[in-house]
């Protein structure tokens, strides 16, 4: 999209039911949205499921967007997902992590080091702050993906999570404190 009026375009022709142009918005956010349930969902099948959730929910609630920042609007879609499936999961009987398949790098990175050795040390890097991760709270963790993976600002932030900017900055602070002590105490980084 090169500006804002193509996506206001988009947008107003998907509230008319045009599935075109919807599918234009998805080909544009669809990575950025695929990015975030990876990294709330810790894996790519997961991820997929929820990729595709959002996606549905956000086709059937595209005509009770009104303004304001459509990305906000998708990751807030995106979030109550993932949000919805980690409760779930809760419920149900955990899997092993010994039969869940490894992924070699966070998915749609371009980056892939030249050096053997040093892929296999970011791989490791990779693996240490998502189990990081994976012990925050939901909404620590969810605000240091989107500030800190995503690049969201702190008032997307407030907005995508629904939240005030002092929680969005509390829950960044702590989780950020706790991603950082998780990491010096499994020796990833030094105090």
């Amino acid at each position: 999209m090169t500006d804002i009026m193509d996506e206001n375009e988009l947008i107003h022709g998907s509230q008319k039911g045009d599935i075109d142009c919807f599918n234009q918005l998805v080909k544009h956010y669809q990575e950025q949205i695929y990015n975030l349930a990876f990294h709330m969902m810790g894996d790519g099948p997961s991820a997929d499921d929820a990729t595709q959730d959002a996606l549905f929910s956000a086709w059937r609630a595209i005509g009770r967007y009104h303004s304001g920042n459509f990305r906000a609007w998708l990751f807030r879609i995106t979030t109550n997902v993932c949000l919805d499936k980690l409760r779930s999961r809760k419920r149900q009987p955990a899997v092993s992590l010994d039969t869940l398949p490894v992924e070699p790098d966070f998915p749609h990175s371009n980056q892939t080091p030249e050096d053997p050795h040093d892929h296999v040390l970011a791989q490791e890097l990779n693996n240490e702050i998502r189990a990081g991760l994976a012990q925050l709270p939901h909404e620590q963790r969810t605000a240091v993906i989107l500030s800190d993976i995503q690049g969201l600002s702190y008032e997307e932030i407030a907005q995508v999570t629904e939240s005030s900017l002092g929680t969005v900055k509390s829950r960044l602070s702590r989780g950020r404190r706790a991603l950082r002590d998780f990491l010096q105490k499994n020796g990833t980084l030094s105090p």
